[in-house]
């Protein structure tokens, strides 16, 4: 058992580290002060370096490289900000990959290379307004028609609604009951029947847009289809890739904050002298540090044990739930540990603290993922309806 990265994982992690410092701190600021997400010549450049599509293969735009490959590089992004590592993260452990695990040689060939290229962002429309934790209560009703979807109704809490240029859009295929009737399909922003709610004004999460969607007879070709009705297990075995990014984003809340506060402890002076010459911060900075390392030993595990595959459910869910609540905390010590300017608006510490409440909301919420892991310790699924 090994717990050091590679020397490539190594340069890799540090090249993202030094843009994601250097070039993307001023554009984090500016988009938290416009609530505007990343511009498109950004994607542009994020597609030079490579960091879109980092573990998709190389067949299809991307680097080929590993799940723990992407997931360091999104850390380190997510150290400045949730909005500019956010198209990392779609591309990398989200919507896209659920496309190229699952879909069509047609589809993969259509949609991978122009996001690996900058080109368009997918998002996922999963939730609805009656349909959440409980996803297999969901209504959106995909009709197939000789060669043809005809999909109807509303989804809710789409991270990258009205924004995105594609959506995975996961829909009731069949009559069947419950989970044996979903599936998914590929839905362009553009499609005639597709309209956008009003943008959803967020505690957090600045510059990641989020809207309605509503599907007014929206026609796809057949060929869009991602999963036919039945399919609603794999789209969740893939999303348990999602969650290890989910909780990547949460860390990088927390080590960005770990990391700042650090500098600001040995800079600060009060009563004569640094501040980390008290005790009781030294004590914080240890408690932090402890959570820190621990959230990101569990997100590694989960990416290593999947190799460059999906992880398991207890995996995903163990370092979801911890690094969830980890960021929550150790943000929150943070803001304390810097007063004032932890609080200020004209520091990140603050926004990191409101970030990290919407990633414990994000993918499935805390309590969410402990029935997750319980379930995948009993082997057996508990059914919340009777």
């Amino acid at each position: 058992m090994d717990f050091t990265i590679s020397d490539e994982q190594r340069d890799l992690k540090e090249t993202a580290r030094r843009f994601a410092r250097q070039e993307m701190a001023a554009v984090a600021k500016r988009i938290e002060a416009e609530d505007e997400p990343l511009s498109r010549d950004w994607l542009g450049r994020y597609a030079e370096m490579g960091f879109l599509g980092i573990n998709v293969s190389a067949t299809y735009g991307g680097l080929g490289l590993g799940n723990l490959d992407a997931l360091l590089v999104i850390e380190e992004f997510a150290k400045v900000s949730s909005a500019v590592a956010f198209p990392i993260f779609e591309s990398c452990v989200g919507p896209v990959r659920a496309i190229e695990h699952l879909a069509g040689e047609d589809l993969k060939a259509r949609v991978i290379p122009r996001v690996c290229a900058g080109e368009i962002t997918v998002a996922v429309a999963m939730s609805e307004p009656e349909a959440g934790t409980a996803l297999t209560d969901l209504k959106t009703r995909g009709e197939v028609r000789d060669g043809t979807v005809v999909l109807n109704g509303t989804k809710r809490w789409c991270s990258g609604g009205g924004h995105a240029d594609g959506y995975v859009v996961y829909c009731r295929l069949s009559d069947a009951p419950g989970a044996k009737g979903i599936g998914a399909v590929y839905v362009e922003r553009d499609t005639a029947g597709v309209t956008f709610g009003e943008r959803e004004r967020l505690m957090g999460f600045r510059g990641i847009p989020s809207s309605d969607i509503f599907f007014d007879n929206v026609e796809v070709p057949s060929a869009n289809v991602i999963l036919p009705a039945g399919g609603f297990g794999r789209l969740m075995a893939a999303f348990d890739l999602e969650r290890c990014g989910n909780a990547t984003m949460s860390l990088g809340q927390a080590s960005g904050a770990l990391e700042d506060v650090l500098e600001y402890v040995q800079e600060r002076r009060q009563f004569g002298k640094p501040i980390v010459e008290f005790q009781a911060v030294q004590l914080k900075l240890a408690e932090m540090a402890m959570q820190v390392e621990a959230a990101r030993l569990l997100v590694y595990r989960a990416a290593v044990n999947a190799e460059d595959g999906l992880p398991s459910v207890f995996d995903s869910s163990v370092a979801k739930c911890f690094a969830n609540e980890m960021a929550r905390a150790v943000t929150g010590m943070a803001v304390q540990l810097m007063g004032g300017y932890g609080y200020a608006k004209e520091f990140p510490m603050e926004r990191r603290m409101r970030d990290a409440w919407g990633w414990g909301i994000a993918g499935g919420t805390i309590d969410i993922q402990k029935v997750n892991i319980a379930a995948a310790m009993v082997g057996r699924r508990f059914d919340q309806r009777t």
